[in-house]
């Protein structure tokens, strides 16, 4: 295992300006996904297009002092300013297979407690195409000779796109255009907005029989292909019809057997059924086979709409419709109706009186009444008589009136309800009118207006009701508006008068109201009473948890608070440190008799009194718990993310050095930080390196920095930071480092590209040439590439390593060129020497050379340094001097030999200032491949010079 080598150099500037470098945050958007396009609308608005079921990724980048965090939200749509209830809290935002739904604007929101929010937003349109639908329709003028010349078809192409399609029409294989003969149009229905258009063939002629197709197209957006549909028209086209082989009614008894067969009648294509029911889908059990709907046992509940369609894509679909009533009969209710003339609320001899009976029935219009005094039917007279649909009633409601009561019609009124020759049960009411017949009364039994139960038990509220005949009781509540009852239903009836609750809450605290119900008993205005139910609860307690933190020698003073509970005051409170039960406090004097905080004074933080503290808040139902952390632990120092250019890379070398800097959080809260604990581990290493670091007084906003050099390129590596004062270790902080490539850096001879970062130190793919260069290393390096060409390894040979390749196999071809175009430079210096390492091994390698773009007036291209064939399996360096007269720009062109064996890399390329070195070191003696026999390239020493210096003045 490799030995990760680290020189750590302490350059501690000390300054400090206000809150020094805490900044509020800043953010922007980028994209990382799958994307097709990334545009400026004419809003200056950025948009994102991506392909539905591609990969969406976007990245919030931020700077900003703590580091901020960053939150991702999203609209419903462009036309919608409501966030989504869903949010990440994330720099990347990803979403897997993307769907049409989720386009819209998506917003970055960066906060760091530091001035306002940052903001940002780009709008993400989610591109598709469906398969077109193509239907057509026809018109028959009057008869005129030839019936088929005198028919007009439209053939209708709809599609749903993002961007809109483009259509196109063909008859067999012939593209047709608009008005390219008298009898063909083409155009698009002004109600569409795009998504249709219309093939219209005008007095059908002979030649018109024939394929068409609808080709549909985005023009290739998004990689999305063109998608077509065909339909043959012939002179037997036509639209489905159907007949059903039953009543469009269908009524029958609970348990039968139903059958139902849709038959179809015309159609040319020959046109699909299907069977669908409204509302919720078929029975459970019904079998829809072609044209026939089969229902066993049908039941109340099977009853509904059953609708068969027939669809050809010619004309309108044909749909029959059968209502299936199933016959069933539930809830027999009756009403008292006093003498509504007089306003009476009494049974009283000499006025009028109505008995109403009703039931649920389907079908409703069927069901017969018959009404029964003392078991025989009642005879009608001028004084009894029987309607039916009283318009104050429900529908189909018998009632019975009797006019200008006596007392000889006191007596028992019986109502069936029936249906006629059919196997359902009957249903009956009974009514008994007599002098004892009263209308109701309600109240609240003695001590039950007020309820009080605790969390979690159930409970019972209770209205008494009298009167002859008693009602049920109707409940709901008081207090909340629109609010529901604990069973979800805004009104709950009870026969007894008794609201039973399980597992009551505290949202189920409020007054509750009963009333009379209008139906099984008089109809007269509602009496009603109220019950309060009060639950009662544990506490909440505020802080829940809090972090104290102290100087050594400070008091401290801990407070519980009482947010809430039932009752509302603090029984007990009990303080426990380290779990060990402490003396109670001194009382808090309160004016109330109900104390609603506890507090515990600590005269001074020591290491003793550091820990965790608990007061325990009790109601008498239950009780909470505060807890306190209570140290003199320095708070965790805060990296700072926004360091320019952090990364600095050797010359010749895979190593790099990486500045770190941070802040401390609250240096002033507890003792001053005396040194810092750093550690450095390399990523899926277990080797850590550990230093001490020794700082003088720390201030708010003071940034601190420590470079990290001779870190091994591409690796990552974890840092850890612990401050310490008097007290010992404070709060640690970890951050992981990742190697970047310096790109235009102003001095160039501090950085050597590795090719490491994704972003190939600003080098780009020339627009002009054949094919590109691509970044591998060994292990994402093809591994069917053919054998005895290319390097096997980076420069450095480790296998993470990465490098430049061009390679030559199929497509390529003799002479075909590949550009690698670095960033521009600006010309600071006469003279400037390009170093670097290249590696050409194959019996086909062709050239590879060296090119300086000139930017003066225009761009002009110089060769500089040029190679060609076969120089083995070995990494060589190059130094080649050039001048620039301007700004310019380096060139690396690999050309293609005349086989496949023939690739070429490159690696670790410098630009500098000066002149070349006059003597070349001998590649084969430093940078023969590993396996080949040549050594490696040792391990730097662990202390340098300069640390041994720097350790002698820190002593």
């Amino acid at each position: 295992m490799e030995v990760t080598c680290l020189l750590l150099l302490a350059l501690i500037p000390f300054h400090c300006r206000g809150q020094g470098v805490y900044a509020p945050a800043q953010a922007q958007i980028v994209h990382a996904g799958q994307a097709c396009v990334v545009k400026e609308d004419n809003i200056s608005e950025r948009v994102y297009t991506i392909r539905e079921g591609d990969t969406l990724v976007l990245q919030c980048l931020v700077t900003g002092h703590p580091r901020p965090q960053v939150r991702w939200t999203k609209t419903a749509g462009s036309a919608s300013d409501k966030f989504q209830e869903t949010s990440v809290f994330n720099e990347t935002l990803r979403i897997e297979r993307i769907a049409r739904t989720q386009g819209g604007r998506y917003y970055c929101k960066a906060e760091n407690g530091v001035g306002v929010p940052a903001i940002k937003s780009i709008r993400v349109d989610v591109q598709y195409l469906d398969e077109p639908v193509l239907t057509v329709h026809q018109t028959v003028s009057d008869v005129r000779g030839n019936f088929y010349q005198e028919k007009t078809v439209f053939l209708r192409c709809t599609v749903n796109s993002n961007p809109p399609a483009r259509f196109i029409w063909k008859r067999g294989s012939d593209t047709l255009s608009h008005s390219q003969d008298n009898g063909v149009d083409i155009y698009e229905p002004l109600y569409t907005q795009g998504e249709t258009k219309v093939l219209k063939l005008k007095n059908l002629r002979p030649q018109d029989y024939a394929s068409y197709t609808c080709q549909v197209s985005v023009r290739n957006v998004c990689g999305i292909p063109d998608k077509a549909i065909t339909f043959r028209l012939t002179n037997t086209t036509a639209p489905p019809a159907l007949k059903l082989s039953v009543n469009e009614t269908l009524v029958v008894n609970p348990g039968e057997n139903v059958t139902v067969q849709c038959l179809l009648t015309g159609g040319d294509p020959l046109p699909q059924l299907q069977w669908s029911h409204g509302p919720g889908p078929l029975p459970l059990g019904a079998l829809a086979q072609g044209g026939t709907l089969s229902i066993p046992s049908v039941q109340a509940r099977d009853s509904g709409y059953y609708n068969c369609t027939a669809t050809n894509n010619v004309g309108n679909p044909a749909k029959k419709t059968v209502n299936l009533l199933v016959r069933s009969m539930k809830n027999a209710t009756f009403q008292i109706t006093p003498d509504v003339i007089k306003e009476s609320e009494n049974i009283q001899l000499g006025q009028d009186l109505k008995l109403s009976c009703h039931v649920d029935a389907v079908p409703q219009e069927k069901v017969t009444y018959q009404w029964f005094k003392n078991g025989k039917p009642a005879r009608m007279s001028k004084r009894l008589l029987v309607t039916r649909n009283d318009p104050e009633l429900p529908a189909v409601t018998s009632s019975l009136e009797l006019i200008d009561l006596h007392f000889s019609d006191y007596g028992t009124y019986l109502c069936v309800a029936s249906f006629p020759g059919a196997p359902v049960p009957d249903l009956s009411v009974e009514v008994n009118i007599s002098s004892e017949t009263v209308p109701p009364t309600i109240s609240v039994p003695k001590g039950r207006a007020v309820v009080t139960v605790r969390e979690g038990s159930p409970a019972e509220l209770q209205c008494e009701v009298r009167g002859k005949p008693r009602p049920p009781v109707l409940w709901s509540r008081v207090d909340k508006e629109a609010a529901l009852l604990p069973s979800g239903l805004p009104l709950e009836e009870t026969p007894d008068g008794k609201l039973r609750l399980e597992r009551v809450s505290r949202d189920m605290s409020g007054t509750y109201r009963c009333q009379t119900a209008r139906y099984n008993g008089f109809n007269v205005r509602p009496r009603e009473a109220q019950v309060q139910l009060n639950v009662q609860f544990p506490p909440e307690v505020e802080p829940s948890s809090q972090d104290v933190r102290q100087a050594l020698g400070r008091p401290v003073l801990l407070r519980c608070s009482l947010l809430r509970g039932s009752p509302q005051r603090i029984a007990s409170a009990l303080w426990r440190f380290k779990g060990q039960l402490l003396p109670p406090p001194p009382a808090v004097p309160v004016a109330a008799e109900a104390p609603d905080h506890s507090e515990l004074r600590l005269d001074a933080v020591t290491r003793d009194s550091s820990g965790s503290y608990e007061c325990s808040v009790s109601n008498d139902v239950g009780s909470a718990a505060c807890l306190f952390q209570v140290s003199a632990k320095a708070y965790s120092p805060e990296f700072y993310f926004d360091t320019p250019n952090p990364t600095r890379s050797h010359k010749l070398s895979k190593n790099y050095s990486y500045v770190l800097q941070w802040t401390q959080r609250e240096p002033d809260a507890v003792d001053p930080v005396l040194n810092y604990r750093l550690s450095v581990r390399q990523l899926n290493q277990h080797n850590t390196m550990v230093k001490a670091i020794p700082v003088r007084r720390v201030e708010k906003g003071q940034l601190l920095e420590y470079i990290l050099t001779d870190l091994r390129v591409p690796h990552s590596y974890e840092v850890r930071l612990t401050p310490y004062t008097t007290f010992g270790a404070g709060d640690m902080a970890s951050r992981i480092i990742h190697y970047t490539e310096p790109i235009n850096s102003p001095n160039l001879s501090d950085n050597t590209c590795h090719f490491e970062d994704e972003k190939i130190c600003g080098y780009t793919q020339d627009l002009t040439d054949n094919f590109d260069w691509t970044r591998q290393n060994a292990l994402t390096q093809n591994p069917k590439r053919s054998p005895n060409t290319g390097p096997p390894t980076d420069i450095s040979g480790t296998p993470e390593g990465y490098y430049m390749f061009i390679e030559t196999s199929r497509p390529r071809e003799l002479g075909d060129r590949a550009r690698l175009v670095s960033p521009l430079y600006n010309a600071s210096a006469k003279f400037y020497c390009v170093s670097f390492f290249y590696h050409m091994y194959g019996k086909h390698i062709g050239s590879l050379n060296l090119l300086v773009r000139s930017r003066n007036k225009e761009a002009l291209d110089t060769h500089a340094w040029s190679l060609s064939g076969n120089k083995g399996n070995v990494w060589q360096q190059a130094h080649v001097p050039i001048n620039p007269s301007g700004p310019f720009q380096i060139i690396f062109e690999g050309v293609r030999g005349s086989g496949y064996l023939g690739d070429i890399a490159i690696d670790d390329v410098t630009l500098k200032k000066g002149e070349c070195p006059r003597k070349q070191m001998d590649p084969n003696k430093v940078v023969v491949m590993p396996g080949s026999g040549a050594p490696r390239r040792p391990c730097p020493q662990l202390w340098g010079p300069m640390a041994i210096f720097l350790l002698a003045l820190q002593r």
